[in-house]
């Protein structure tokens, strides 16, 4: 096979990262999987498996690849950018978030820090690839969920599993779109190479919308428990949150989680749909989306 017809995965350790090496496999694709995390090693006959330094420093036998596939966090992907031009790269697939809009207005520090590097690493694709007549696609997901690796739902089935019970602020109707790895990595794979999609951006929602508080539900009814349910009013919230941030599973929850409950978190797909063939499936956890 030609070796410029290999496709770069970076970040392919990633549990989206791992869901497209499946999906182009069984497409019978080549693929060259750079990670910073050392391969289980296990011979896989159509992936080369490349380990990244914590330096960033580069394997030194990058082969020719004119396709990449970036689920690597976007806010590091400069990092890697004079690997990927080295290689002869002519399109990028990356992946940023739609909290790049979700969060812009959050007074949160952290998520601060996160969209400015959402939109500092989308914004230096751009100019690189463009720089260099590359073509970028930007794929921003909605909440990513399967395969019990996610950090958004998995972490909701943690403490109803440990508590028996999960709080909401108010009404909690705020709606969502949890989107499935899976379908993810089906589009990342789309966009490599769909003529149309070169140099744009798109929205990668789930299926349907849905409020929060049903989102809970049906996470309790995927581990077999009936829903129980605990409204908090703010005040009374921000102090439980105090309490839940000293475990290890929350200590990343914010009181501005806990209000966007209740804002409507909704994103229109019908561009991926329309050039990604994008099909996302419904909210249901599967028997293997739910960790041991």
């Amino acid at each position: 096979m030609d070796e410029s017809s290999k496709i770069g995965v970076l970040g392919a350790s990633s549990f989206v990262g791992d869901c497209a090496i499946r999906r182009l496999r069984k497409d019978g694709r080549q693929i060259v999987a750079f990670s910073r995390l050392p391969h289980n090693g296990k011979v896989e006959p159509d992936v080369t498996w490349l380990q990244l330094s914590a330096s960033a420093a580069f394997p030194c036998d990058v082969p020719p690849i004119k396709d990449w596939l970036c689920v690597t966090p976007i806010r590091v992907l400069p990092q890697y950018f004079s690997m990927i031009e080295g290689s002869g790269a002519r399109r990028v697939v990356a992946l940023s978030s739609t909290s790049i809009l979700a969060k812009k207005d959050s007074p949160d520090q952290g998520e601060q820090a996160l969209v400015r590097g959402l939109h500092t690493g989308e914004q230096a694709l751009r100019t690189w690839a463009e720089a260099r007549g590359v073509e970028w696609v930007i794929l921003r997901p909605t909440l990513i969920y399967g395969y019990g690796r996610d950090k958004n739902v998995t972490e909701i089935l943690h403490f109803v599993r440990r508590w028996g019970v999960f709080p909401l602020l108010g009404r909690a109707d705020g709606l969502r779109q949890p989107v499935h790895a899976d379908d993810v990595a089906t589009a990342c794979i789309s966009a490599l190479t769909v003529l149309a999609a070169g140099c744009r951006t798109y929205n990668l929602s789930g299926g349907e919308s849905l409020s929060y508080r049903e989102m809970v539900c049906r996470v309790f009814t995927a581990i077999g428990k009936p829903p129980h349910l605990v409204t908090i009013p703010r005040l009374l919230f921000r102090l439980a949150l105090r309490v839940f941030r000293l475990l290890p599973r929350s200590r990343n929850w914010t009181p501005e989680m806990a209000d966007r409950m209740n804002q409507d978190l909704v994103f229109d797909h019908a561009d991926a749909t329309r050039d990604l063939r994008f099909s996302p499936r419904p909210f249901h956890l599967l028997p293997q989306d739910i960790p041991v």
